[in-house]
């Protein structure tokens, strides 16, 4: 597998994220910090994430996926596209029931393209552990499969 990348680029408030090969957890700090600077933008409009090079991606990327979502829909009204064709990542994405927060298509017109990677930071442990504490908590609102599937993890990290 080829190691994790989110790309980013934005035209007149639509932002297109891009996630390559596995992405991990190691790019949650920066991926959060770009989240934040981007809904600070007054012309912030849209969110397009591009997966069809994503090999994998773990439920830390995934939570904060959804916080974009929700973030994206209660703040501007806006509901995020995924563009997937990879079966075994929309099969995971609708087992944790992004299609009740996002909109997920097969294709799209024009190419989209973003070249911008995020930095992958060093960073500190305790600084990553909230993330993915906050990232598996979003996800677990989602439903109660999730709700079911994370519990023991969260309840974990909260406790160290």
């Amino acid at each position: 597998m080829r190691p994790g990348q989110i790309l980013v680029a934005d035209h007149q408030g639509v932002y297109v994220i891009k996630m390559v090969g596995d992405v991990r957890l190691t790019l949650c700090i920066s991926f959060d910090q770009f989240i934040d600077a981007m809904f600070s933008q007054a012309d912030f409009s849209g969110v397009l994430f591009d997966l069809t090079e994503a090999e994998a991606i773990d439920s830390t990327t995934l939570g904060l996926m959804a916080k974009i979502a929700l973030q994206g829909r209660e703040q501007r009204d806006v509901i995020p596209v995924v563009y997937s064709s990879n079966p075994s990542i929309n099969r995971l994405l609708e087992t944790m029931g992004f299609d009740e927060i996002l909109k997920i298509v097969n294709d799209l017109e024009p190419p989209v393209s973003a070249d911008t990677p995020l930095p992958d930071k060093a960073i500190e442990e305790s600084r990553v552990k909230d993330k993915v504490l906050e990232a598996h908590k979003i996800l677990m609102s989602l439903n109660e499969n999730n709700r079911e599937t994370f519990r023991n993890l969260v309840n974990m990290l909260e406790k160290t």
